[in-house]
């Protein structure tokens, strides 16, 4: 245990975490409409061995829900709700932070209250299809372009929500500025092509992301804001383009430079992504001098390596959590991993392969 790096304390921000194991944000539709309940509360609880837990994506308000049954954090009901899962994880010594998912153009209107909107940078359409509860998949509609009101309005909601979840008990707050979302949306010159401040050359398209980051670590402070980011990441419709590589660099260099926290680097090619290439993660770790986390992949020595060599900081474990309530414990004490994983259930309603996976028993 002495040479494990993964057990160690280590600090994020304002935030002091017992490991250097993070449970990766993962969408699980439980949470009936889009309001957290005490089956989350129970998910969360079990698996706060972790030092940190980052939510499941989390929508900043009505126009943001894009999934079936996601959780949003924009009114009275939803950060009271929130609160009984924050003090559940806190109670058991781990921390937690939710992550913001503006899903933008990734929606459907019957996944959306009557007064939501669907918007993106540009007026197009992704490829690809949404489920709804109602009618099963359903082809992707029409953004509507935001206008400049649109974009004030978008980033005041990031920061209403971040504020909400320090009420709500939260530690911090993660930008989702990954898979296909509203944030990376404006990055990608594929999804944006607009021709005002917001479209056209890297620092443009880096504009909103970068506006929305620097508002939020006003309102709530630099040291509990981190943000997503998946570089040659394609899912959503996001097809690569030339300037992958810039656009990354000028980016770290522009979150370096605002001082939160940390950046989560996802790596998908687990999953049968592309991979991200080592090059622009050592980019971004020589640009951005806070904390980074790498997700993708990884087991136990894996990770360790990763941290040993510098490259992460922490690094963060997804599927491997869904079976494993107790990854941490069974890391510790070379317990066997489940094998028992059941991808059809990933996305249903019950507790059914969300709660009712076991603890190792020795």
């Amino acid at each position: 245990m002495k040479n494990h790096q993964l057990f160690t304390p280590e600090r994020l921000g304002s935030i002091e975490l017992k490991n250097r194991i993070v449970m990766a944000p993962m969408t699980r539709c439980r949470a009936i409409k889009n309001v957290p309940n005490d089956l989350m509360v129970d998910y969360y609880k079990q698996r706060s061995s972790a030092g940190l837990i980052i939510t499941e994506g989390t929508s900043p308000s009505l126009n943001g829900l894009g999934y079936a049954r996601i959780p949003g954090i924009f009114n009275e009901r939803q950060v009271s709700s929130w609160k009984n899962i924050t003090k559940a994880v806190h109670k058991n010594g781990s921390k937690i932070i939710v992550q913001l998912m503006h899903s933008g153009r990734i929606s459907h209107p019957l996944n959306m209250p009557i007064e939501g909107e669907i918007l993106a940078p540009s007026a197009i359409k992704a490829n690809g299809q949404m489920w709804t509860d109602l009618k099963d998949l359903q082809d992707f509609v029409m953004p509507k372009e935001m206008s400049l009101q649109d974009i004030i309005h978008a980033k005041t909601e990031f920061v209403c929500a971040a504020q909400n979840a320090l009420f709500a008990g939260f530690d911090g707050i993660e930008l989702h500025g990954a898979n296909g979302y509203l944030l990376e949306e404006f990055l990608s010159p594929v999804s944006n092509i607009r021709n005002d401040d917001y479209g056209g050359s890297i620092v443009n398209r880096c504009r909103f992301i970068i506006e929305v980051v620097i508002a939020v670590a006003e309102a709530i402070g630099k040291e509990k804001t981190g943000i997503r980011l998946s570089p040659y990441g394609v899912a959503s419709d996001m097809p690569h383009y030339p300037e992958i590589d810039d656009t990354y660099d000028y980016l770290s260099k522009k979150l370096n430079e605002i001082g939160i926290a940390y950046i989560h680097l996802a790596d998908h090619s687990s999953m049968g992504a592309p991979a991200v290439p080592m090059e622009i993660k050592k980019t971004i770790r020589k640009n951005f001098r806070n904390r980074l986390i790498l997700c993708g992949g990884f087991d136990q020595e894996s990770a360790e390596t990763a941290i040993k060599s510098g490259l992460a900081d922490l690094v963060a474990f997804g599927k491997p959590f869904i079976n494993n309530p107790d990854l941490v414990e069974r890391f510790k004490n070379n317990w066997p991993l489940s094998e028992n994983l059941n991808a059809d259930l990933f996305y249903t309603a019950d507790e059914k392969g969300y709660t009712d996976y076991p603890f190792y028993t020795p």
